[in-house]
């Protein structure tokens, strides 16, 4: 007797889901979960990556001495994430040697860190330090939106949270009005909601009101607040005017943090970040970027960066302060009449440039180097080259050391003979 259809149906679902969980349990237990660094290869690779929702993947090189230096890092963190709610494994291959990998992951400098979730791989920015890096990536594996219900709950998320990321803390604010933007830059800054709070937090984080929305920067010491209207466009706009801080220090790592950005970067460049006129400066360049929120400021000194600001056409025979609207790719623009900042009066100074950029009274002027992005990419490119011609460079010292030695010997084999006498 044959069973009816839908016996099989069910059958053979019942079936094709008990493969599925046993394939997934012989896949996630393929590999040790003891809180140990895995050293993987291109046999295992691909397998590892899908047997863990969150695995950090350092792509090393046995000869890199940062690669050397950041191991005993990554053993110390490696059992801490472990053991987290979410775990994050931390697993290493050898991508000088697994040159395929290495390609199809586009790394070409070491060491590289990548955090695959779900099988999706993101470039790790953060720390290396152990401590640190722990705390950085806790971030991915949080909740999207922290729900905090009394005082010293506000005050031990705002402490782990750290000074990595932007903190946004809703006051008064329901948890599905943010709930999507939180999702979305999830990788960006931490979000939280605090059902219950005193008026000595108000009076803290400085909000008279609610509801409301605050933007914190704990490492800029900086902190915005937005009342409303609590709609997806103006909510969306004010937390990503918030990311970054007013004023942006332009450095090899916080290019990275520029690399989904759209707005325009108004460049001041000054001679050197550390002397006490730029400082000054830079306070003013905040208050421009407050009242202007729809660009990007940003600095950098001609000796903290030399190669960044000659693309610019800037050098040491430039007169600086300099200000310039870089469009981010192989374009920037100068203002007429507002090339560079005399030392009297900057905080003028700057609004006219500025109202000549938005009145269109610029000079449109081509880049000397590449796009950020290829600026960025040029940077690990450069150590490589730089890797490349010393080991080179070594390999033709030995070989020239080698021959020499040959010939010393070949001359000493030729100046005597088994058979030569001595009188």
């Amino acid at each position: 007797m044959r069973p009816p259809p839908l016996l099989l149906l069910v059958f053979l679902l019942a079936w094709t889901c008990s493969l599925q969980w046993i394939c997934c349990f012989v896949s996630s237990h393929e590999f040790p979960v003891d809180g140990s660094v895995l050293e993987l290869d291109e046999s295992n690779f691909d397998s590892a990556i899908s047997a863990f929702e969150f695995i950090l993947v350092d792509f090393y090189a046995p000869w890199c001495g940062h690669c050397k230096r950041l191991a005993p890092e990554l053993d110390v963190a490696a059992p801490i994430l472990a053991g987290l709610d979410k775990p994050i494994v931390i697993a290493k291959i050898n991508a000088d040697k697994f040159t395929r990998l290495a390609s199809k992951y586009e790394i070409d400098g070491f060491p590289i860190l990548k955090l695959f979730m779900q099988g999706t791989p993101v470039e790790y920015t953060g720390p290396r330090k152990a401590d640190l890096l722990v705390r950085f990536l806790k971030k991915f594996v949080a909740p999207d939106v922290a729900l905090l219900e009394s005082d010293s709950a506000i005050n031990k998320f705002v402490e782990a949270a750290g000074t990595n990321f932007p903190i946004y803390i809703g006051f008064g604010l329901d948890e599905s009005i943010i709930s999507g933007l939180a999702t979305k830059y999830k990788q960006k800054a931490w979000f939280s909601v605090a059902k219950g709070f005193s008026e000595e937090v108000m009076i803290a984080y400085d909000f008279d009101k609610v509801p409301a929305l605050v933007a914190i920067h704990p490492s800029y010491d900086e902190q915005s607040i937005f009342y409303g209207p609590f709609e997806e466009e103006f909510l969306g706009n004010f937390i990503i005017q918030n990311l970054l801080p007013l004023s942006l220090p332009i450095n090899y790592e916080t290019l990275k943090l520029l690399k989904d950005e759209e707005r325009n970067i108004v460049l001041t460049i000054v001679d050197d970040e550390t002397d006490e006129k730029s400082l000054k400066l830079f306070k003013m360049l905040k208050a421009a970027a407050s009242a202007n929120r729809d660009l990007i400021f940003g600095y950098v000194g001609l000796k903290q960066w030399e190669d960044f600001t000659d693309t610019f056409d800037v050098n040491k025979k430039t007169k600086l302060p300099k200000m310039i609207v870089w469009n981010r790719n192989e374009e920037y623009f100068s203002v007429i009449g507002s090339e560079s900042l005399d030392e009297e009066d900057q905080g003028s100074q700057i609004t006219r440039f500025i109202e000549g950029y938005r009145e269109g009274r610029t000079e449109k002027k081509s880049i000397s180097g590449p796009s950020l992005m290829g600026f960025f990419k040029s940077q690990i490119g450069i150590r490589l080259v730089f890797m490349i011609i010393f080991m080179v460079a070594v390999l033709i010292l030995i070989l020239t050391i080698g021959k020499d030695k040959e010939d010393d010997e070949s001359s000493s084999t030729e100046a005597y003979q088994p058979d030569d006498k001595e009188d």
